[in-house]
């Protein structure tokens, strides 16, 4: 069950940081207050009870918190006038809170925008907007990377100094072009983070997904038209259709045995529209990856499903760049198309930290009879997976394998 304090990092976070930044000007004050006042929540609330407005109370103690810092920072002093928290920071909270708002206003934006800085490398622009924009843990960064927590930490650490001194704005017309790659990065990897959670109990974490897909569509309406963010729209809205049928009595459901009639029709038919011009464009990834979407979108069942096509989009896919994630998914569409013993050749070579690989090759090598080396893959991605949910069904998954 989820507490009043991890719903508040969890829905919270980003925006309240964003409001920090564009008050202080600072990421490094505005992280290290944030982070305090969580931390007086978790001594308080338990104590005095939850408050009424969360939002605005986390908001007046992290920015009491800040001003007490800069004001140990006498060297600060000349350039940044310290800003006093006046009567009116629960209401500008209220506000905030219930006011999303759209393009240029939308401060999660602009926060995004400044992780996207040029001063960053694209994978850590990515990493560190996961971290402070939509909360991310940076454990569940560092799978999604598939890097040791502790290089991720240092080098979130090293992203927030490049940062220092940077101005909390969105870049002009002759800039932002040029970061609008690294946003849709961010957003995949953010929705990827809500589909596939590296730790902890949660089986998906549909918030987090809805919110790359809110970033992506206003991302689209602050800039030009842009073939890059539509596919990318497009496969997001695909399988973020399935979000309803991704889950029954708390266990994850896989695609082939999810109840087709609780997936959002209304989404699928708005993706496969701003997909369709795009149909014959020259191939990307984002958008390679939403015409495999479409296949599963727009058959009745799984046994319908294309592979034959499916497998194709993945050998353009391979071609445009190499990726032991791309081999991975391939596989199970050879698997699907000639059985599992293809599936499992063409897993031969593929190198990928984490649970994930283990665990196909044990489902392949199950569904070949290979029992003994099946249960054996199985109990490596159960060592392996930091999930409880995905790991309990691994379990069972196991567990029905039956020996020889």
């Amino acid at each position: 069950m989820t507490t009043p304090l991890e719903a508040a990092l969890r829905d919270d976070w980003g925006r309240l940081l964003a409001l920090l930044v564009a008050q202080f000007r600072r990421l490094d004050l505005a992280e290290d207050g944030l982070a305090d006042a969580f931390e007086a929540a978790a001594r308080t609330w338990p104590e005095t009870g939850v408050p009424d407005n969360r939002p605005a109370w986390l908001l007046t103690a992290a920015r009491r918190r800040i001003l007490d810092a800069r004001r140990r920072e006498a060297t600060l002093a000349r350039r940044t006038p310290l800003l006093e928290v006046d009567a009116r920071v629960a209401e500008d909270a209220q506000r905030v809170m219930a006011d999303a708002g759209e393009a240029v206003t939308d401060e999660r934006l602009r926060l995004v925008l400044l992780c996207a800085h040029p001063a960053l490398s694209r994978e850590a622009a990515a990493a560190l907007t996961l971290r402070l924009v939509l909360g991310v843990s940076t454990e569940d960064v560092a799978r999604l990377f598939l890097q040791q927590t502790t290089t991720m930490a240092a080098r979130l650490t090293r992203a927030k100094q490049r940062l220092a001194g940077e101005r909390f704005e969105v870049p002009g017309p002759a800039e932002l072009p040029g970061r609008v790659g690294r946003v849709a990065d961010v957003a995949y990897l953010a929705f990827t983070a809500g589909y596939a959670p590296g730790s902890g109990p949660d089986v998906v974490r549909t918030e987090l997904a809805g919110e790359a897909v809110r970033l992506v569509r206003v991302l689209r309406g602050l800039v030009a038209p842009d073939a890059e963010l539509d596919a990318l729209l497009a496969l997001m809205l695909l399988q973020h259709s399935r979000r309803d049928a991704r889950v029954r009595a708390g266990e994850l459901v896989l695609l082939p045995d999810q109840d087709r009639a609780l997936w959002h029709a209304d989404e699928i038919r708005e993706a496969l529209q701003v997909l369709s011009p795009l149909v014959g464009a020259p191939p990307a990834p984002y958008l390679l990856q939403a015409l495999i979407a479409a296949e599963h979108a727009t058959v009745p069942s799984s046994a319908a499903t294309a592979w034959d096509r499916i497998v194709a989009r993945y050998d353009e896919l391979l071609a445009l760049g190499d990726s032991p994630v791309v081999r991975l998914n391939r596989a199970v569409a050879v698997a699907q198309r000639d059985g599992p013993e293809a599936g499992l050749a063409a897993l031969d070579g593929v190198v990928l930290r984490g649970h994930r690989l283990p665990a196909v090759r044990a489902e392949l090598l199950a569904r070949a009879g290979r029992t003994d080396l099946a249960r054996d893959q199985f109990d490596t991605a159960i060592a392996l997976c930091g999930n409880d949910a995905e790991r309990e069904a691994l379990r069972r998954r196991r567990d029905g394998t039956a020996a020889p």
